[in-house]
């Protein structure tokens, strides 16, 4: 249950006796020791205090809490974030009405070592908003600033310095938390797909010769590279055909042979399902008419493919260098 329940509850929050520490929680998303942690450190509790055990919560003092939850989303340091949200309660600042939380922005260039239970490094600052935003599985928030992060700074750079080591430093908690976090990478890759698609521009229809074929080897299911590469080509207007995860080596020779592709990007995760025959098969089929026949460029994608580099068989060691890579192919 999100805090954003509309006038009825908040007016059932003003007539009753306000809510736990416990229904706070559920209502924001956070555990109750983050909102007890809040209190005891920043000051964010309770402004009134009534009778017995328990502390009870108004309509204004989750008001304040929800501005202080829709800050660190941003990446504002939790300290920051609090004497902010206390500051536009003592200057009368009428704090953002639960229902219409603001939309993150990123602050940009700036960077963080600063810590979300994730070992993110010296990262920029959006990092560390994307990642408190997946640890609270807010889809809204991760919406808003995985956006903000693609528009401000492109495709390639926002994947290359701030989707990718998020994604990493998730990768690395739940790897070394048993079965811990899995939602979270999960629910952090599936929204990634979503703001990729949202800012995949349409492109004109390809002419053969022209476009690029893009899909994991067979038994690979990591797409999400691929989607990236995918969104990218088709930001500088580079047609594209994706096929996704896990194609079989007949269907995928059939589409070569049908489309007629310039390139063909194959993703492997693992060195188990990288296949340097598969890749060398690919590059030697030929199209177009006699005497004018071509072959498509293979670019061997991801690190599945380290130690098996071949000549001919281009191994981009980035996004960057994979646009690159395919550019020149359609140029040549």
């Amino acid at each position: 249950m999100d805090i954003d329940e509309g006038d009825g509850d908040e007016a059932e929050v003003r007539r009753g006796g306000g809510l736990t520490t416990g229904e706070v929680a559920r209502r924001l998303g956070v555990a109750p020791t983050t909102v007890r942690s809040w209190d005891r450190r920043y000051g964010l509790g309770p402004a009134t205090h009534t009778g017995g055990r328990h502390r009870r919560w108004t309509a204004g003092d989750l008001a304040r809490l929800e501005r202080m939850c829709a800050l660190t989303a941003t990446g504002v340091p939790p300290a920051e974030a609090a004497r902010l949200a206390l500051d536009e309660t003592v200057s009368g600042t009428p704090p953002h009405e639960a229902g219409n939380p603001p939309v993150p922005q990123p602050v940009a260039r700036a960077r963080s070592r600063a810590g979300t239970g994730l070992r993110l490094g010296d990262v920029r600052q959006e990092c560390k908003g994307v990642a408190r935003a997946a640890l609270r599985l807010d889809a809204t928030a991760l919406d808003a600033l995985l956006d903000a992060a693609i528009e401000e700074h492109g495709l390639v750079a926002a994947w290359t310095e701030v989707i990718m080591p998020t994604l990493q430093a998730v990768g690395r908690k739940w790897e070394s938390s048993g079965e811990r976090y899995v939602e979270v990478e999960h629910f952090l890759s599936w929204h990634v797909s979503g703001a990729l698609r949202r800012h995949t521009p349409c492109v004109p229809t390809d002419r053969p010769g022209a476009t690029t074929l893009l899909a994991c080897v067979p038994a690979e299911n990591h797409t999400l590279p691929l989607e990236v590469l995918a969104a990218a080509l088709a930001e500088r207007g580079l047609p594209i055909r994706m096929f996704g995860g896990s194609l079989p080596v007949e269907p995928l020779v059939a589409a070569v042979r049908r489309t007629g592709p310039a390139a063909v990007g194959l993703w492997a995760q693992s060195r188990t399902t990288a296949s340097r025959p598969l890749a060398q098969h690919i590059a030697a089929i030929e199209w177009g008419v006699r005497g004018a026949r071509r072959k498509p460029v293979v670019l061997t994608l991801g690190p599945g493919w380290a130690g098996q580099t071949t000549p001919g068989l281009p191994h981009p060691p980035g996004l960057a260098e994979a646009v690159a890579a395919v550019e020149a192919a359609v140029r040549r």
